[in-house]
């Protein structure tokens, strides 16, 4: 695909987050696979005021291209991509009832069967660093092990797909299961979950299911 179609599809995406209500301002960021590295959304430019041209390209190295810059976060996308070799985008952003559980430093756990969406029993919870660091790319690593959506304590979420199609659809699951736990726990602090045997079915129901594919 070409580049400038990419491009367009990353802003088109950045702008229905925003629509969406998963994130505020410039805080977010998306990535997409390309040639040995990724597309990805500059640093510090309102979603609405981006162009095609405003995207810029990272090699695996690291590198960006000469003239611009790109988000501050660029070191986990890069890296993610790097790690998972079968998806192709990775979404970051700061979406409320997400980040409210991340700054309790708490995974989602199944107290609905849609986590498996994320590959797993639970929406696990990376550990605290400062942000654009690499420490906080490697902690965002081992969290997305087995997985396509971490929370980042104190900060937000991640998600990873196939398409943009797919981890802006994963974002939006990650916020309502997040929303949900909160909901409950406020009901109770001892929160009834989903057994491990209940959670596998659903894994291998999900199994090529369309959007919830988690293979």
């Amino acid at each position: 695909m070409e580049r400038t179609v990419i491009a367009r599809q990353i802003i088109d995406t950045c702008l229905e987050m925003s629509r969406m209500g998963l994130n505020q301002g410039t805080s977010g960021n998306i990535s997409v696979r390309f040639g040995d590295g990724m597309l990805i959304t500059p640093t510090s430019v309102p979603y609405e005021q981006l162009s095609e041209d405003d995207i810029v390209f990272v090699d695996g190295q690291g590198n960006a291209e000469a003239g611009k810059t790109p988000s501050s976060e660029w070191r986990f996308h890069l890296a993610i991509l790097q790690a998972k070799p079968a998806e192709n985008v990775v979404l970051h952003n700061h979406a409320v009832h997400a980040t409210a559980v991340a700054i309790l430093n708490r995974e989602i756990p199944a107290i609905h069967y849609m986590v498996a969406a994320a590959g797993g029993k639970k929406i696990p919870c990376a550990g605290y660093a400062t942000y654009g660091t690499q420490a906080l790319s490697d902690h965002a690593v081992t969290a997305l092990t087995g997985y396509k959506a971490t929370l980042l304590q104190h900060h937000g979420m991640i998600t990873c797909g196939k398409t943009l199609e797919k981890a802006l659809w994963l974002a939006q699951e990650v916020e309502v299961l997040a929303r949900l736990y909160l909901l409950t726990l406020a009901v109770t602090p001892e929160v009834p979950l989903l057994s491990d045997e209940a959670i596998d079915e659903v894994l291998r129901k999900f199994h090529g299911y369309g959007l919830s594919d988690v293979a």
